[in-house]
């Protein structure tokens, strides 16, 4: 049996869904998508997931075609309602969530979330088990699958297997608070090759290794950690997610998003545009964004009627009464600062709560002059980048969070922050303003080459080149 290429995500690469007694797939976006699906079509693999569906849809009919849908076969892994409940709701996003983001006090420890959270592992790693061989490379993602590694190990010793994690890593200070701390550690290690966004977050995980599993001992083979833990050597490094630059940047130059542009520029003319753009989550610091705003407004009032703030906020988690919460204090803060601020013909803060269509995105990144991207932590923070790759004649600024994984590539081009200082955070929106244009060019130039050469394709090619070195 030749070696397949195996993605093991939370969620396929597809979305089911229902129209009365039918059920259709419909294909999934992302970056994740993006770079991984043309790997699998060429080689031949496997993507492995939770539907998102109902665990008494008739996955065999709906699956039977996929293939020839999306040019890889996909494998789901069907979970009830209780297991999506206590495995992704509660301890994925409750607990993991928030302390991996360094926010502890937004984390709930529950023992019974966690053993759900453990099950529903064993089932993704059963899955696995059963659809693979041993000569297949296995690659899981992200937090809500910390422990499958580990289950398929206890099974299949020789199993070849790479993980990646897309979000921050927390510093042992953080880590340690978590009540099954040394498990998830000892699940890590039973990968063959542990992916992290920053050099930052390799450090964070190896102080943890150190600090509660002694008897592990660590080395280095740059630019890699090496661990050895039970007789097996782990590789811990640094893989910065990226975006497909391509993509992003042939579609800010069609005539859809130039429009799209056009349009929004007559909507608000003599304005400066900033744009801010996240989904709805207490990490993305949007709270503290729009406080920094009503500070540049109050400090600046030389800027009322020349600058406005697009704020879009994508719905999450609706059902979750925290992120109803969330939204209510948004709605509430924009329209204290709006009333206060707003004159005849001049709005400061618009509000937009929903999706774009990748068209309506990008004509927002070239028509606003600047970016705002200020979340309170992110492994990476992709949206930084598509701004920049849709900044086709390089006028734009990037005012970034210092606390993104973005930052540690893209600092020397963008104007970095601290969005806990909001009086910081005002400057840092009136530099961008008054910047002249020889400077925004010179580092709109810069971002761009970086976030070219260091694309979503390059991510995966080196992940894999590193995993296909092991043990020679």
């Amino acid at each position: 049996m030749s070696s397949r290429l195996i993605i093991v995500s939370n969620r396929l690469p597809v979305v089911v869904e229902r129209e009365g007694e039918e059920w259709k797939l419909q294909p999934g976006s992302g970056g994740l998508v993006t770079a991984l699906g043309p790997v699998l079509k060429e080689q031949g693999g496997l993507w492995i997931g939770w539907p998102g569906s109902d665990e008494d849809a008739p996955y065999a009919e709906i699956f039977g075609s996929a293939r020839e849908e999306v040019g890889y076969e996909i494998e789901p892994v069907a979970l009830s309602p209780e297991e999506v409940e206590g495995y992704y709701y509660g301890c994925s996003n409750e607990t993991f969530w928030p302390l991996f983001h360094g926010l502890l006090g937004r984390t709930v420890f529950d023992r019974e979330n966690y053993e759900i959270y453990r099950s529903v592992n064993r089932k993704f790693a059963e899955k696995i088990l059963e659809k693979t061989g041993e000569d297949d490379f296995v690659w899981v993602q992200d937090y809500q699958l910390l422990l499958a590694g580990l289950a398929v190990r206890e099974s299949r010793a020789a199993a070849r297997l790479g993980f990646f994690l897309h979000i921050p890593f927390p510093s042992p200070d953080i880590f340690t608070r978590l009540p099954w701390r040394e498990e998830i550690l000892k699940g890590l290690l039973a990968y063959d090759l542990i992916g992290f966004q920053t050099r930052k977050d390799v450090r964070n995980f190896i102080q943890c290794v150190r600090a509660l599993l002694p008897e592990a001992s660590v080395g280095y083979r740059t630019p890699n950690s090496l661990v050895t833990s039970e007789g097996r050597l782990t590789i811990a490094g640094a893989f910065p997610i990226g975006i497909d630059f391509n993509r992003y940047r042939d579609l800010a130059r069609s005539r859809q998003a130039a429009e799209g542009a056009w349009y929004l520029h007559e909507k608000f003319p003599e304005h400066k545009l900033v744009l801010g753009i996240d989904r709805l989550d207490y990490t993305k610091g949007i709270p503290q964004r729009l406080e920094a705003f009503e500070v540049l407004l109050e400090k600046h009032p030389e800027l009322h009627t020349r600058i406005s703030l697009i704020q879009v906020v994508v719905p999450s988690r609706m059902g979750v009464p925290e992120y109803q919460e969330m939204k209510r204090e948004l709605d509430e803060l924009v329209g204290r600062i709006n009333g206060d601020f707003t004159v005849l013909g001049w709005v400061p803060i618009h509000y937009i709560f929903g999706t774009l269509t990748p068209v309506e995105l990008v004509a927002h990144y070239r028509s606003c002059e600047i970016a705002l991207i200020t979340p309170l932590n992110d492994g990476m923070n992709l949206v930084a980048k598509e701004y920049c790759a849709s900044c086709i004649d390089n006028r734009g600024v990037l005012v970034l969070s210092e606390f993104a994984g973005a930052a540690r590539q893209l600092k020397k081009g963008a104007v970095l922050t601290n969005p806990y200082d909001t009086e910081g955070t005002a400057e840092a929106i009136h530099r961008a303003f008054t910047m002249g244009d020889e400077e925004k060019e010179k580092r709109m130039r810069y971002l761009r080459g970086q976030v070219r050469r260091h694309d979503v394709f390059r991510w995966v090619s080196t992940f894999l080149k590193t995993a296909g070195e092991i043990g020679k």
